[in-house]
């Protein structure tokens, strides 16, 4: 997503990204907001934060969003960082930009309650508990477990619940 005159920028990033590119309107963050999963935009952080304020519902709804400024110095996921976001600026890196994550997590390269469900395949049952796992991520080794069952399980709101993707026929 850019304007006219970054337009090189937004293409090099497409390029690099398989993405596609948006040219600046006054719906475009709206829209982009409900078809993509991540945008990526090169403008300053303060236009980007003014168009998607009245957008922003939850990190569990939202795109991750990330800016980057008109001359490929800075690559700084807004929005969704443990959602794509940092993945996202992390590539971006490769054709220079610098990435800036600023996810506790990752930053004191500790595992996310995210990172662990999307490397497992699982999705997160009781996504508010990942506030509380994710800072004593920072503070220690938490154990994962895989329970088998039959079983019923009972958790309290400091234990996250990872169940497994279900997988469509034929695969």
């Amino acid at each position: 997503m850019t304007f006219e005159r970054n337009l090189e920028v937004a293409e090099r990033l497409a390029e690099h990204l398989d993405a596609d590119i948006l040219m600046f309107d006054k719906t475009i963050f709206r829209k982009a907001f409900e078809e993509y999963d991540a945008i990526v935009a090169v403008f300053a952080t303060g236009i980007v934060v003014r168009e998607i304020a009245p957008l922003i519902v939850n990190k569990w709804k939202d795109p991750a969003v990330v800016v980057v400024d008109s001359n490929m110095n800075f690559a700084i996921p807004l929005l969704g960082g443990h959602h794509g976001g940092n993945e996202v600026v992390r590539k971006i890196a490769e054709i220079g930009p610098v990435p800036v994550v600023t996810t506790a997590t990752e930053v004191h390269n500790r595992n996310s309650v995210e990172g662990i469900a999307k490397s497992l395949g699982c999705d997160i049952v009781n996504k508010p508990s990942t506030v509380q796992v994710n800072c004593a991520l920072l503070d220690e080794d938490v154990e994962v477990l895989e329970i088998k069952g039959p079983k019923i399980v009972i958790v309290g709101d400091d234990v996250s619940v990872l169940k497994r993707e279900e997988k469509a026929e034929g695969k």
